[in-house]
């Protein structure tokens, strides 16, 4: 797990192992999570995603607290991955950071509660996974503007963007502060400490209890 430049942000970076049959990695370990973000991921939902080159998702966020971390992979095709500050008062407030998520290398992002998340696909049929610690709450769900000039997210220039009609009705970062739907940092702040106290999973342990082994893989 590699911190970015965002605090509660990390990507994933794994040992891809091919032999003749193909190739094999762990994408997802509790115990390497819960020394980087020091608690663990409570999962609550597991989602799948499907899209067309130049799909655009997102600026998604949720109301703090819960919010909504998600760990987001991407296995087949390619996304570029952003995350973004948005928490109110956060010293990277309205700072961004992309990774490529793809099938080859295989990467990973962890985005903690509170910090708004957008991808958009390469290549068509790019096929994503989130993780997420709770379940989807419409009244607590939230949109940015992917394309704000504010905020100026470096998109491809080669990819015509595609948008939902949620999406696109969003307002800009200013719009969302000013109607007070922002996470504060303060409060973002709070949350964390508390799953803190409850301690990260012990090492080779997964969320339920059972130690983790190689036998089959």
């Amino acid at each position: 797990m590699r911190q970015l430049s965002i605090p509660g942000a990390w990507v994933q970076e794994p040992e891809v192992i091919p032999d003749g049959r193909g190739s094999f990695h762990e994408w997802f370990r509790a115990s390497d999570l819960g020394a980087a973000a020091g608690h663990s991921l409570g999962l609550a939902q597991a989602n799948f995603s499907s899209s067309r080159r130049g799909t655009l998702r997102g600026i998604h966020f949720a109301d703090v607290p819960p919010g909504q971390a998600k760990y987001v992979k991407c296995v087949r095709g390619a996304v570029l991955d952003v995350i973004v500050d948005i928490r109110a008062g956060s010293p990277t407030y309205k700072r961004w950071e992309s990774v490529r998520l793809d099938d080859t290398d295989h990467r990973a992002v962890y985005l903690a509660e509170g910090l708004g998340h957008a991808f958009m696909a390469l290549t068509d049929d790019a096929s994503v996974l989130y993780l997420c610690s709770e379940g989807y709450n419409p009244g607590r769900e939230h949109g940015i503007d992917p394309l704000d000039a504010e905020l100026a997210i470096e998109w491809p220039r080669d990819i015509a963007p595609l948008l939902s009609g949620k999406d696109s009705a969003a307002p800009s970062l200013a719009e969302a502060e000013e109607q007070g739907l922002l996470p504060s940092y303060a409060q973002c702040e709070a949350y964390y400490a508390r799953l803190r106290a409850a301690g990260p999973p012990a090492p080779g342990v997964l969320t339920g209890g059972r130690p983790l082994s190689p036998a089959g893989r």
